[in-house]
C-alpha cells in the first residue's frame, strides 16, 4: 500500500504515551503503534526515498543510561533521509526540517570562514531570508553568546557567525489533512525548498573528518 496519511488514533497514541510513558501502556497499545504510527511512516519514507534518499528510522526506545528522565519511550516517531531531511510525527503534528543541526569543530571552522567571506556569507544570508519568506523557520538552533574567537563583534553577519548549526524547520498542527495522502506534499515542498541550503552547506562545510574518530 502507498502512503495514505495518519489516522487520528496515531496522535491519540502519543497523547496517551505522554500521559503514561510505561512498558504497560506500550505493550497494551503496540498494535496501534505498529499499524497506525509506524506503518504510515514507513510508507511515507518509501515514497520519499527516490528523490531524497534512503531513510534511517529512529528506534522508539530512549537511551536512559545517562539521563535523569527514565521514561523508556520517545514521544515521537522520526527519521532522517540520506540526501538531507528529517521528518517527525508527534502530538504537535507533522514536522520536517533539513540542514546541519550540530556542527563538529572542523565543520564550524569551515562554516565561519565561509560566512565571513562576502560572496558565500551573503549567499547564505539570502538563502535563509528566502526560506523565512515561505513561512519556514530558518537559522541556528543554538548560538554562542558572543563572537567566535578570531572574528570581530561588529561583523555584518555576526548573528550567522555565532550559530553552532544551521537548519530550517516547518511544523503543521494535527488536522483532517494529516489523514490524507496529500500530507506528503507538505514534506516534499519543505525538502525541495531546503535544497539550496543543503547545497550551500555541502559546498562550504561538508562532512566532518572527526566522524570516524569517536565523535558523533
Amino acid at each position: 500500500m502507498g502512503f495514505s496519511g495518519w489516522a487520528a488514533e496515531a496522535i491519540e497514541f502519543y497523547e496517551g504515551l505522554e500521559a503514561d510513558n510505561s512498558k504497560t501502556y506500550w505493550n497494551e497499545n503496540k498494535s496501534v503503534y505498529d499499524n497506525l504510527v509506524l506503518r504510515p511512516m514507513t510508507e511515507l519514507l518509501a515514497e520519499l526515498s527516490p528523490e531524497f534518499g534512503a531513510a534511517k528510522l529512529f528506534r522508539p526506545y530512549r537511551d536512559v543510561r545517562f539521563s535523569a528522565d527514565k521514561a523508556p519511550y520517545k514521544t515521537t516517531i522520526a527519521a532522517t533521509l540520506e540526501f538531507g531531511g528529517y521528518v517527525q510525527l508527534s502530538t504537535g503534528g507533522l514536522g520536517a526540517g533539513s540542514g546541519m543541526w550540530m556542527m563538529a569543530p572542523d565543520q564550524l571552522d569551515r562554516y565561519r570562514k565561509a560566512v565571513s567571506r562576502e560572496q558565500s556569507g551573503q549567499s547564505l544570508a539570502e538563502l535563509l531570508e528566502t526560506l523565512r519568506a515561505q513561512a519556514i523557520e530558518a537559522g541556528g538552533h543554538d548560538s554562542l553568546k558572543t563572537a567566535p574567537k578570531g572574528y570581530p563583534k561588529d561583523h555584518p553577519r555576526i548573528e550567522l557567525l555565532r550559530f553552532k548549526g544551521v537548519t530550517c524547520w516547518q511544523q503543521w498542527p494535527p488536522g483532517p489533512w494529516l489523514g490524507k495522502p496529500g500530507a506528503k506534499d507538505r514534506v516534499v515542498k519543505l525538502f525541495r525548498a531546503s535544497r539550496p541550503l543543503n547545497e550551500w552547506l555541502a559546498a562550504n562545510v561538508g562532512p566532518s573528518v572527526l566522524e570516524h574518530s569517536g565523535r558523533h
